[in-house]
Order: structure tokens, then sequence, then C-alpha cells
């Protein structure tokens, strides 16, 4: 597997260097020269294979020889261990639930791969390596498990203050060992520049091997494509075979993998960028003007994005092309007040608990499928995170409903750890550095 950087195409490196490397030092995003299409017989038998058996077959389509067969599939096997089920609401309407891994969210598919990855190409003797994440809410806590105590690595997460739920935090800041919290007075498009500015930075690269978790990682979006083949699999089980994502969007990460698994031949009717009231993308779309603002904080905050890093490989994906992403890709947004009400509506007529990015999600797939009726196809919102996440949202009503994992009830007892830095850079290289 090659890939260039989204700013400069002549700039050819191997998944390892873009694995290790993160983000080129041009500010693009890699992205491969080539992205295969899986053969028609296998899209067409999915519901014969596994998801490990799906993801292992997606990802060496994608990487090629850059692990051997193998070891990728062992690799896989111990990422992906756990399930995605779509669950059926009524006709023509699934949720995708992806909550399902270690840290409770669909993060946790792109850090247990990542983690794993780096760790199967770093090799003994060799420098530690520091991983920068930014984390909205769920990026951190599925970083933080996937890494833990994996050799001769170490993780900083950077959260913005007051910002995530109590329990995205004690997933962030309780873990010790190899991995730092940062709790940073500002906003996670601060946290995010912060990271991005240490990687152009001269004197952290000369100290540090730094390396990034977030989904500006191709080893991120990679991992995330298995669970949209994983979906089309089980409809077809059901006899379904045409499809339309409702995905809830903040950094457009996770859009961006459905993007690339559609480019790759997963056949899909149409993907629906949900959103809160950070609009960028839906603005777009409406009005063809890309215009990145600062973001707002909302009941839904892994989604409190105003400058979402993927959305410039979203761009290259199609060339540029504005009206080819508009053709395959519909936008919606919503308040928090139209949040609450879809979070009491999906309970009341399903019994079904959603947490608030989820309940966008829904929300978007209900209202596009009232003007876009069709008998024949399904509709998939992804849920993204367990609701146990976010008490705080829910009446008592609803909330009494929440099963509570175990493995959440076990962080209350745990201390919180984490340094709290502004978020000027100097700060946080100062941190990095050693430097009071």
């Amino acid at each position: 597997m090659k890939l260039y950087s989204t700013n400069n195409t002549t700039a050819e490196v191997s998944f390892k260097d873009a694995v290790f490397n993160s983000m080129p030092q041009d500010k693009g995003l890699y992205m491969p020269y080539i992205i295969p299409r899986l053969d028609d017989e296998f899209i067409s038998n999915l519901d014969k294979y596994s998801l490990p058996e799906i993801a292992f077959k997606v990802a060496k389509n994608l990487l090629g020889d850059s692990i051997p067969t193998d070891d990728l599939k062992a690799l896989i096997e111990d990422a992906i261990n756990f399930p995605a089920p779509i669950v059926k609401l009524q006709d023509n309407v699934y949720v995708l639930e992806l909550f399902h891994g270690p840290s409770l969210a669909f993060k946790d598919f792109g850090a247990r791969f990542m983690s794993r990855v780096m760790s199967y190409f770093l090799k003994p003797g060799e420098k530690q390596l520091d991983v920068l994440v930014a984390t909205s809410g769920d990026t951190g806590g599925a970083v933080a498990l996937g890494f833990l105590g994996v050799p001769n690595t170490r993780v900083t997460i950077l959260y913005p203050k007051g910002k995530v739920s109590g329990v995205q935090q004690q997933q962030l800041t309780t873990n010790g060992q190899n991995i730092r919290a940062l709790e940073v007075d500002g906003t996670f498009d601060d946290c995010q520049a912060l990271v991005k500015q240490a990687f152009v930075d001269e004197d952290l690269n000369a100290k540090f091997r730094l390396t990034s978790a977030n989904s500006i990682n191709i080893a991120r979006l990679v991992p995330q494509t298995f669970y949209y083949f994983n979906a089309y699999a089980q409809l077809l089980r059901q006899g379904i075979k045409k499809v339309v994502f409702s995905v809830p969007s903040g950094n457009f990460g996770n859009i961006g993998a459905g993007l690339l698994a559609w480019k790759m031949g997963l056949p899909v009717e149409k993907f629906i960028a949900a959103t809160n009231a950070n609009d960028t993308v839906p603005e777009f779309l409406k009005t063809g003007v890309y215009q990145p603002k600062p973001s707002v904080a909302t009941l839904s905050n892994a989604m409190d994005v105003g400058n979402p890093s993927n959305w410039v490989r979203i761009a290259d994906l199609f060339k540029n092309d504005a009206e080819a992403i508009k053709a395959l890709v519909v936008g919606y947004k919503y308040d928090d007040e139209q949040t609450v009400k879809a979070i009491n509506w999906i309970f009341d007529s399903y019994g079904y608990v959603a947490c608030p990015h989820t309940a966008i999600a829904w929300q978007a797939l209900t209202d596009y499928q009232q003007d876009n009726a069709a008998a024949d196809t399904a509709g998939v919102f992804l849920s993204t995170a367990h609701p146990c996440k976010f008490p705080d949202v829910f009446s008592q009503q609803v909330a009494a409903k929440i099963d509570v994992p175990e493995q959440v009830k076990e962080l209350e007892s745990k201390t919180k750890l984490a340094i709290s830095i502004s978020k000027d850079f100097a700060d946080f290289k100062g941190y990095l550095l050693g430097v009071d």
C-alpha cells in the first residue's frame, strides 16, 4: 500500500511510514494511491462471512503486502473480538450498535486495530513511540484502553475541560501506566490544533518519535470500514440488498470510512451526515461553501467539531467535485432540544435507549426517509456510544432503563490523573519537553 499527502500527490510513503508519521509535514492527510474494488462475488456473498473474516478481506484488499497474510489475520482476530450487530426497530429501520467493545464506543475498532498495527511495526530497541491524541469524548477512552500497557509506547490524551461526560473523563484519566491525560482549557478544536502543531514542530520532532491516534491517522480509518461491510452482510441475511447509512458526524472520520467502503465496492444508496449545531458540512452540502467555524458545546459532545479534519480526505476521494459529493451525501443538523426530543421518541416508540449522537442519526434517517421512501431500501443509523456515558442527558424514566456495564461501575473508585494546561501551544510544548 502506497500513500500520498492530500497536499502533495507526489510524496509517496509506505503504510508503515504513514502510520508512524500520522500526518505529512505539509499538513495534508495521507490517502492511498489505489483503492482496489473488492470483487463482486465477495460483496454479493458477504452474508456467508463473519465480522473478522470480512475485516481481514477488506484490510488485505487495502493494505496489500504491507503486513503478511498470517500476521494480518492474527492481528485482526485479536483487535476485532467483539460484535457489531444491527437491531431492527421497524420495517426498514435498523440501528447498528458499535458500542460493544471495551470502551463502549465505535472508536474501539480504530484504536484496537491501530495499537496492534503500531506494536507489530515497532521493533525491539527502537525509539519510544509518543502517541498524541485529541478527543471530544470517546476517542480518548478507546485509545487509552487500546494502548494501555503496550511496550515502548506512551500516550498523551488532550481533552477539553468541562466538555466531556463524567464517564468519558473517567475513562480518559484513570489509567496511569503509559497513558497521560491533559485537561485543556478550550474546545476540541483547540486540542486538535495543539496536536497538529506538535507534528510540524522541529524541536518536538527532534526529541520525540511522534504519531497520532486521531482519525487523521490512516490506521484509524481502515478498520472503520469493517462495520459497514458487516452491516450489509447482516442485511443480506434478511434478504435486503439496498441500504442508506445515517452517520452521526463530528470529525468526519466515521462517514469518511463509510465512503471509503463505498469506493471499495460496497453498494450504498446514500450517506446521511447527521450533525449537531456544529454544521459546517451540512451547510456546505446546502450552499456549496465550505466555511469552518469555532465549535460550540452541545449534548452530543463527541460531535462538537467546527473544523472537521477528515473533510479533506472526503473531498480528495471525490477529486474535489462538490456535485459528486452531493449526489451521494446529504446533510442534516439538529439542536439540543431536537436531540432530547428524538431520544424520548425513540424510547417511547421502541423502548430503546439511544445516546444523543445516536438519536441525531436516527432523526436524520427519519427525516430523510419521509422524503425518500423506498420499500426495498433499509435505513441503518449508527449507534456510536453506549448511553451510560451520558447519564445527565436522559430523563429519570429513560435513565432507569440503562444497563450500566461492570467496567463503568469499576471506574467510580479510580482516581483522576490529569494535568491542566491552557490552549496555548507553548504550554503544551513545554509540558512535552518537561519544562515547568
